[in-house]
């Protein structure tokens, strides 16, 4: 960076597991035009895979193991307290398994992004792959949307489609799905670095319009 570039937004990232879309961000942001650097990357579980991709990339990892602590208000407060250390600009939930509390999402308003495994608001929660399939249809996907107290319910910003085959199971939907999530999730967080996305009251501002639905990236 040149000594008169402004520094690039700090992206802090949280996963619970394997951390394919970590990888998919820290893979961007090596782009040379990406316009944000992830500075930490943290886990509530000490054994995460997504902390050795981080490790991998050196990049600072930190863990806050919600085992350790009695009530899910501690936990949230140490998790936050280690967030704030590293003051990022934007904090991207990655597979992070854990619901929040309403103080914490509060505490991070209009600069938390997750990533949901369904055509939100249809399936919010668990197993979205599988309920799919049980209703019988025929599109499925993923949604980027900010975070607010409300479980997988805050505004979405952008979605990307995948079709139900008649043979698709849950795990191979879940491959389908998890291929739009690596392409999608880089480009809302790019746009997010770009000041280009931000959190109205209970909607997007894309470009300083409100969005009348979420960007949608079709199947093919």
């Amino acid at each position: 960076m040149k000594a008169d570039q402004a520094p690039l937004p700090r992206i802090l990232v949280l996963a619970s597991g394997s951390g394919t879309n970590l990888q998919a961000l820290i893979d961007a942001s090596r782009e040379r035009d990406y316009p944000g650097q992830i500075i930490a990357v943290g886990s509530n579980r000490p054994g995460a895979f997504a902390l050795e991709r981080a490790a991998q990339a050196n990049i600072e990892t930190f863990v806050v193991d919600h085992t350790k602590f009695q009530s899910r208000e501690e936990f949230d407060a140490a998790l936050m307290a280690e967030i704030r250390r590293h003051n990022p600009d934007v904090l991207v939930l990655a597979g992070f398994m854990r619901i929040l509390t309403t103080d914490f999402v509060r505490a991070f308003r209009g600069i938390m992004l997750n990533i949901h495994p369904s055509l939100l608001p249809k399936y919010t929660g668990l197993n979205t792959h599988q309920r799919v399939l049980d209703a019988g249809d025929q599109i499925h996907g993923v949604s980027i949307h900010f975070v607010t107290e409300e479980l997988d319910g805050g505004p979405v910003i952008a979605q990307a489609e995948v079709h139900v085959a008649p043979d698709d199971t849950a795990e191979s939907l879940a491959e389908k799905v998890q291929e739009k999530e690596h392409i999608l999730y880089p480009i809302v967080i790019r746009w997010f670095c770009e000041g280009r996305i931000h959190l109205g009251s209970d909607y997007v501002l894309f470009d300083g319009e409100p969005m009348a639905a979420p960007m949608r990236l079709p199947e093919n």
